[in-house]
């Protein structure tokens, strides 16, 4: 029983592992502006986002500039609910841009029933910031 038991137990984590590894997403988009995330600024191009997070731990997303190879790792802040409007379609970036200056605001995936929320700069007294979204694709991994 005691051999049962652990075999069981093996096999459960196996899949725990797979599963994780079959949720992790890679998702591409072209965004056509300079922008910034956390205190990095990517340039414009063809990116690749990934979501690195595991089975157990928090989201943290990669975006990789197709091209120099250049990437970031971001937490969110936290999760939000995405726009209506985005049901049934596909995934997006969300930039708040003001004063010519683009900061990744908001992401979802197109499949989970949530977004993800990123600190940004806080605006300035009587700025606005207009919002910016970049569709994104399903992509291949590396």
């Amino acid at each position: 029983m005691k051999k049962l038991t652990t075999r069981f137990m093996i096999v459960t984590a196996a899949l725990l592992v797979a599963a994780g590894a079959a949720s992790a997403q890679v998702m591409q988009a072209s965004i056509p502006f300079e922008f910034r995330v956390g205190d990095r600024v990517m340039a414009p191009g063809a990116y690749r986002i990934d979501n690195l997070r595991s089975v157990t731990s928090p989201p943290l997303f990669r975006l990789l500039n197709v091209d120099s190879r250049g990437s970031i790792a971001v937490l969110p802040l936290a999760p939000v609910d995405p726009k209506k409007e985005w049901a049934g379609g596909q995934g997006k970036l969300v930039f708040a841009c003001s004063s010519g200056s683009c900061v990744l605001s908001e992401l979802w995936s197109g499949s989970e029933s949530y977004a993800y929320a990123f600190r940004g700069p806080k605006l300035g007294k009587g700025e606005i910031a207009v919002l910016r979204e970049i569709p994104m694709q399903p992509g291949k991994g590396e």
